[in-house]
């Protein structure tokens, strides 16, 4: 009898290792970059190359290099290329096309952006010692306030495919134009409304929200508001904190936060 009590209780033992590596193994595929079964959230069928739609993009591919927040390639970026949804790619052609008329072409930072790379922000968030770029993109700041301040989340609106970073391109001078600020800069400096109103457009040179007193001039304001004033007539919504952050307002998938690595579709 206790022989039978003593199998009986291994088989429930092992029985329930099983299930734990199961739910392991299924949560490490929520997160993955396609390394995993394919889930609903792999699926690319309503995603183009960016470029195949919007030729006249120029691509800084930032999380696929190294001079990004992090200091590395970011998990997930195979390719140095920008993914979209077909339905955000389609509107944003629209604005590239009112921006080739008045001389600027797009320059596109992040499109799509895999959850596991959301992850690695996560992760390298909490590593508080790894302050490499902090001269460059937060340098009034301390890693302890980028979760509290949200400048890092553990869902991003890139992952669901229509949110787009960028900035623009003069093709007058061949250089991007001058915004006033880097693209992923942790501050105030950033703010759509910083020094200006964006809704009426009118420059205030209102820097009091700048903990380190900086500005940016009227040309550099007016420049923010060219790109945001194309991306909001062509069905795009702007974000509070960043210049160069533009969601579809009807997005396909508002509630989907997708899986598969960034590479040429």
């Amino acid at each position: 009898m206790k022989m039978l009590k003593r199998k009986t209780l291994l088989v429930l033992l092992l029985l329930l290792a099983i299930v734990a590596a199961a739910v392991v193994f299924l949560l490490r595929g929520t997160s993955s970059c396609g390394n995993a079964k394919a889930e609903a959230t792999d699926d690319t069928s309503q995603f183009v190359t960016l470029t195949d739609v919007v030729p006249d993009a120029i691509l800084e591919i930032r999380y696929f290099g190294t001079y990004n927040f992090v200091g590395q390639r970011i998990d997930g970026y195979l390719e140095p290329t920008a993914l979209f949804t077909r339905k955000a790619a389609d509107s944003l052609r629209a604005v590239s096309d009112e921006l080739m008329a008045q001389g600027y072409r797009l320059k596109i930072y992040d499109a799509y952006r895999p959850q596991c790379a959301v992850d690695h922000f996560v992760r390298w968030a909490k590593a508080l010692p790894d302050t490499l770029m902090k001269q460059y993109f937060y340098p009034d700041l301390t890693k302890d306030v980028l979760f509290p301040q949200e400048y890092i989340m553990d869902k991003s609106g890139h992952t669901r495919g229509s949110t787009i970073d960028l900035t623009l391109f003069d093709m007058r001078t061949e250089k991007e134009v001058d915004m006033g600020g880097t693209f992923d800069w942790f501050g105030p400096e950033s703010h759509p409304a910083f020094c200006g109103n964006p809704e009426t457009g009118v420059y205030t040179a209102d820097n009091s929200k700048s903990p380190a007193g900086r500005s940016i001039t009227e040309e550099q304001f007016q420049n923010r508001m060219i790109l945001r004033r194309a991306m909001l007539a062509h069905g795009f919504k702007a974000l509070s904190t960043e210049w160069w952050h533009f969601t579809l307002r009807e997005e396909p998938f508002p509630d989907t936060y997708f899986t598969f690595p960034v590479r040429q579709l």
